[in-house]
């Protein structure tokens, strides 16, 4: 009986292990940093580094997302505004994709901007594939626990195309026409 009581304890205890949901009570986030380029995330309290991760992006990658099937993952300022416990990409949290202007910018070709951008894990058969999402931006599943425990809706995500264009100054768009 003894034995019976002992092993379903460790039993109980390794699948508390197993959760996918983990607990975080350090330093708030702050911000989260992409890097397009370099594909990397950043999760930031203030200017300190907390965690780095690699990952993976959209299709086509390269500019700014600006309408829904291009494989491109949006640039600028956005925030976490959903989660998912249920992502069939394992966990995700969602970005405000598409912004204003980023709906008025595909309006002017007659398109639409597209949505659901979220920061989620990966399916094992996309595992080690380069920038096999819609335009989402995608770790490994054990770094998305990490990221959906410490991450908060309301987190300001900036996106960059690279770290030279983080470091640029800003420049205003000219005027169209």
């Amino acid at each position: 009986m003894l034995r019976l009581v002992l092993a379903l304890m460790v039993l109980t205890a390794l699948g508390a292990c197993s959760s996918k949901f983990r607990s975080y009570d350090g330093p708030e986030v702050t911000r989260v940093v992409v890097f397009k380029e370099e594909r990397r995330l950043y999760l930031m309290h203030g200017d300190r580094t907390l965690r780095g991760y690699d990952m993976e992006l959209g299709f086509a990658p390269a500019g700014h997302k600006a309408t829904k099937g291009d494989g491109r993952t949006p640039e600028g300022r956005y925030r976490i505004d959903k989660r998912n416990p249920d992502s069939r990409y394992y966990l995700s949290i969602g970005i405000d994709y598409p912004r204003p202007h980023d709906v008025a910018r595909a309006r002017l070709s007659g398109k639409s901007p597209g949505g659901d951008i979220f920061i989620h894990g990966t399916p094992q058969a996309m595992g080690g594939k380069p920038d096999w999402t819609w335009g989402c931006i995608a770790v490994t599943n054990r770094e998305i626990e990490d990221i959906y425990a410490m991450v908060r809706n309301g987190t300001v995500v900036d996106i960059f195309a690279s770290e030279a264009a983080a470091r640029a100054p800003f420049l205003p768009a000219a005027p169209a026409g």
